[in-house]
């Protein structure tokens, strides 16, 4: 009688998967993407990171080109990589345009700490695009697995830059346990920076959406700023531009990654 494989991950394979995991959220990208640019089924890439695939070294080798980097260093950071506990997590809030992910990944570069999205994880979890979670299950259904997907990454204690969606600040009980649990940064920005960041990003919604777009961004960042400004610390992308709030929020980072808890003094990011 042949006896079937197990499901239970090997320690090897497991943290094989967690590098995997770490290396493609630093940079941003679904399992659908990744799976795209390693020619790769998004099946055995789910598995992979499950740590129940016995992967082949080509695959792994695809995988490893598709994260700018080898497979000999992934299997080394899964083999030498200790499980990384406390460390406070930073998140950055703000509105689409606020620069999230342009500075989340520099300022994570520069400190070699993981970036993630929230945005990215549920989209993962449920397995289809925001766009398709809104229409198919309306913004309850959102705001209900962004609150678990957030709870999920915080009780890990990573150090780390969490970008979050830009209306979390309206969904209480995750803004709640975002605040106590991580340090919070607010990226602010003129509505003309935000507007204009997010045209050249290639998204033309803003102005096909609604003839009074603008107007109606403004309102928004009136009605969002008081939530906003509850953040432990605020860069203004604005006045600063991308290189200084890059430099800026590894400052407040590098600090912040070194506490467990709550030392949130003003920053004066000016300065």
């Amino acid at each position: 009688m042949v006896s079937k494989p197990t499901t239970t991950p090997l320690p090897l394979l497991a943290a094989l998967a967690k590098a995997i995991r770490v290396r493609r959220k630093q940079h941003a990208l679904t399992i659908k993407e990744l799976a795209a640019a390693a020619g790769l089924s998004e099946r055995f890439l789910v598995s992979v990171e499950a740590g129940k695939a016995n992967i082949s070294v080509v695959k792994l080798a695809s995988i490893a080109h598709a994260l700018d980097t080898t497979a000999a260093t992934l299997l080394k950071g899964a083999q030498l990589t200790p499980h990384r506990s406390g460390g406070r997590m930073v998140a950055l809030l703000g509105l689409r345009g606020a620069g999230k992910t342009a500075i989340g990944k520099r300022v994570a570069a520069r400190l070699d700490v993981p970036f993630v999205e929230l945005d990215a994880l549920i989209a993962d979890h449920a397995g289809m695009t925001l766009e398709a979670i809104f229409t198919v299950h309306g913004a309850e259904y959102y705001r209900r697995l962004e609150r678990e997907q957030l709870i999920r990454l915080v009780e890990q204690q990573h150090a780390g830059l969490l970008a979050t969606g830009g209306g979390l600040v309206t969904n209480h009980a995750a803004f709640e346990r975002l605040k106590s649990a991580t340090a919070t940064v607010f990226l602010n920005a003129s509505a003309d920076d935000h507007w204009n960041r997010v045209i050249a990003q290639g998204d033309a919604r803003p102005m096909a959406d609604s003839e009074d777009a603008m107007a109606e961004l403004r309102t928004l960042l009136r009605a969002r700023r008081p939530l906003y400004e509850q953040a432990d610390f605020t860069v203004d992308t604005t006045t600063l531009g991308l290189e200084r709030s890059v430099d800026t929020v590894v400052r407040i980072a590098r600090e912040q990654m070194q506490q467990t808890r709550g030392d949130t003094r003003p920053f004066d990011s000016g300065r």
